[in-house]
């Protein structure tokens, strides 16, 4: 990827630096006074707990901004029923930054059924309740009534994966934009580092706020279409179907195209590439909110069309009209460089909770406290996740010399580290390091995944770098084991018989966590994830180099229910699957639509939204009410009590009564206990241990399970 943005660390420090780095970013005016502060320049409001630690988004945002010279004060789970909590900083000279926190609001406090959730991983003693339904809008609402005049800039997952017009699940209906709804003056989507430090900058040297346009990986308001833009409608990139707009004879041709990608025809996103010049200057209008918001035809066409402009290498501006408000939304932010990288994880973080919180436990740092993050971005391009969206597929990477010496400072400074990593990954645990292996071919590509339906032959797939790093890292002083908690890409470790040895032999602690997804190839193709093949072939390494090693380890495959494209049959074949090969679920993960993301337009519009999309293409199953969400659920839960009455039901439905019984080919025996869940469930015919659900949440932004989803160290809510 070419760079063209300036160094993050390349600007003139603000007048305020003289003060040097805070031990923790103040929480109260007291802690400011200690710091010889009469104000904060920027005041950072989050959902979260504030934890001192790189694994947290306010904590990066807040040392970045610090190590630019600015006085930089947090508040932390305001109380959002008034402006008092938002007034306790005082006034910031420079503006106010906004996010829910490190997940979306809703997905914190609701199940994919939509119940509300007991605890929050992101506060102090797990306490729920601390946070609002959609966080960004409420609390963007009270700083603006705390002091009238002062910016507001959001940021973070939640306001990140609703920039456009979005599908909000909770609601079932499109909402808008959440700039309109939160009434800020500016939106940063992305990791913001890059975006927030150029801003900072530029309203220190007294900018206006409205004067800040064009920035990537930001969203504003522009009045009309500047001089010298060329507009393009959204319907010359990709034809809906049968559109209400009469087509202009005179324009060009269109710029997208869907071919088949595999021998069977399967067919996926694919757009022909613009000149760069024309590219540069070109804003693409998208349908605007009055129109797609009761027209799910066009919600899915505004999103393939927003998917194909994630790359920062080729991605022109879009723009959508809101009533008589224009929201712009600039190109992504170009990564960081691995010099960049090291400086932000590189910065004086406490690597702590705040002080204030005294010995209360906050979930989330106990459990990625020891963890390190070696990497940004995902190019796998499942249809489910939202990392794309968010932090995009191009793969930003720390250096080696700057991932040992973070492990060290948690070796030398964490007051209860025993010796053991918890993690050394990222949103995949093998992407470190891994790209295109032509830069030009990379800034041209608008292929939604590098390895679906297979891996592309341009993607450079070795990980003899990322052995060296595991190598070097054990071998540290004081270091007794390093495990690899993030997701594995197993499609891409099969590759690479050296790693799947390395990491069998050394970096398993009994359970390797793996996501095949389904078994079935109608909602494995919707996802955009590989066959049970490649998970079959996976498998048989991780047995062989087990057992080369004497350990006796499993693998802990994670499966999603009521997905798009997902029938009945599909889940009782996944079912029977998992009986076979002695699995049983503890807890189970059901698709939740998170805003944005390719299932989510499949899940609101009926289409494959991987194929053109049109008012006369088949409808695809799509499991919505409540009762086939819970059977698809129960099939993944096929061993317990509770489900056997909603299967038995479903099986003499679908014709497969044969399947109720009580013998070993049985998957549901024919009798009830008396006390469910303390009788009666049938032994796995294979002994193997259990597993327990994924975690998801938007961190890994992913789909939601059916309880809360673990902190991980792999995605940021930046």
């Amino acid at each position: 990827m070419n760079h063209n943005a300036a160094n993050i660390f390349g600007y003139k420090q603000y007048w305020a630096h003289r003060f040097g780095p805070a031990p923790e970013l103040p929480m109260t005016l007291a802690e400011m006074q200690q710091l010889g502060w009469d104000a904060c320049d920027i005041i950072l409001v989050t959902g979260d707990a504030y934890v001192d630690h790189p694994s947290f988004g306010m904590a990066v945002v807040g040392r970045v901004l610090e190590a630019q010279g600015f006085r930089v004060g947090i508040i932390s789970q305001p109380d959002w029923h008034s402006a008092e909590d938002f007034k306790k900083l005082g006034q910031p000279t420079l503006f106010f930054g906004v996010t829910g926190g490190n997940m979306d609001s809703m997905v914190n406090r609701y199940t994919s059924d939509k119940k509300i959730r007991s605890n929050d991983a992101y506060t102090a003693d797990g306490a729920a309740g601390k946070r609002p339904d959609r966080a960004v809008n409420v609390y963007a609402h009270r700083c603006r009534e705390a002091y009238k005049n002062v910016p507001i800039i959001i940021g973070g997952i939640e306001a990140s994966l609703r920039r456009i017009a979005h599908y909000d699940y909770w609601s079932d209906k499109v909402r808008k934009s959440i700039l309109l709804d939160s009434k800020a003056d500016l939106l940063v989507y992305g990791n913001a580092e890059r975006q927030i430090v150029e801003i900072a900058h530029r309203l220190a040297k007294g900018e206006q706020i409205s004067d800040l346009k064009g920035i990537r990986g930001t969203v504003h308001f522009v009045k009309q279409v500047p001089q010298g833009w060329v507009e393009k409608d959204s319907t010359d990139i990709d034809k809906p179907g049968a559109v209400i707009v009469h087509q202009n004879p005179y324009q060009e041709q269109p710029a997208c195209d869907s071919k088949p990608s595999n021998d069977s025809g399967e067919q996926t996103i694919q757009f022909k590439p613009i000149a760069n010049k024309q590219r540069a200057q070109t804003v693409i209008r998208l349908p605007e909110y009055d129109a797609l918001k009761d027209d799910p035809i066009l919600y899915a066409h505004a999103s393939r069309v927003m998917h194909g402009e994630t790359n920062p290498g080729n991605a022109r501006a879009l723009i959508q009209r809101h009533g008589n408000r224009e929201v712009w939304i600039n190109p992504p932010p170009l990564p960081l460089t691995t010099p960049e990288m090291d400086g932000v994880f590189d910065l004086p973080y406490s690597r702590l909770p705040h002080t204030g919180y005294g010995k209360a436990n906050i979930p989330a740092f106990e459990m990625i406290q020891h963890s390190v993050l070696i990497m940004r971005g995902c190019f796998g391009g499942c249809s489910f996740c939202s990392i794309t969206e968010h932090e995009g597929r191009i793969i930003q990477n720390r250096s080696e010399d700057s991932i040992i010496r973070e492990i060290e400072a948690i070796r030398d400074t964490s007051p209860n580290f025993t010796g053991h990593i918890s993690d050394l990954g990222g949103p995949t645990a093998n992407m470190w390091r891994l790209a295109c292996k032509d830069p030009a071919i990379e800034a041209s590509c608008r292929k939604p995944s590098c390895v679906y339906p297979g891996i592309c032959q341009n993607l450079n797939t070795d990980q003899t770098p990322l052995i060296k790093l595991y190598r070097r890292a054990r071998k540290l002083p004081g270091i007794k084991k390093i495990f690899i908690a993030s997701g594995l890409r197993y499609d891409i470790a099969v590759e690479n018989p050296e790693y799947v040895k390395e990491l069998v032999t050394h970096h398993v602690g009994g359970y390797l966590k793996i996501a095949p997804e389904h078994t079935e190839q109608g909602p494995l193709s919707k996802m955009m994830k590989p066959g049970m093949g490649t998970y079959d072939r996976f498998k048989q390494m991780f047995d062989k180099y087990s057992k080369e090693a004497g350990k006796e380890q499993y693998l802990i495959p994670y499966f999603i229910a009521a997905h798009p494209g997902t029938e009945d049959k599909d889940m009782l074949n996944l079912a029977l699957w998992l009986k076979r090969n002695g699995f049983r679920a503890d807890q189970v993960q059901a698709f939740l639509p998170s805003p944005m993301s390719i299932a989510t337009a499949m899940y609101h519009s009926g289409k494959d939204t991987l194929h053109k999309v049109g008012r006369n293409v088949p409808d695809m199953p799509i499991p919505k009410g409540i009762k086939q969400r819970r059977l698809h659920k129960a099939f993944l839960r096929y061993h317990d009590p509770k489900n056997w009455p909603l299967l038995r039901e479903a099986l003499k439905e679908m014709g497969r009564a044969d399947l109720i019984g009580n013998g070993k080919q049985h998957l549901i025996p024919s009798f009830q206990p008396k006390l469910a869940g303390e009788a009666g469930q049938a032994k796995p015919a294979v002994k193997a241990k259990p597993f327990a659900t994924k975690h998801t949440g938007f961190n890994k932004a992913k789909a939601g399970d059916n309880r809360r989803p673990k902190p991980s160290s792999k995605g940021r809510g930046r």
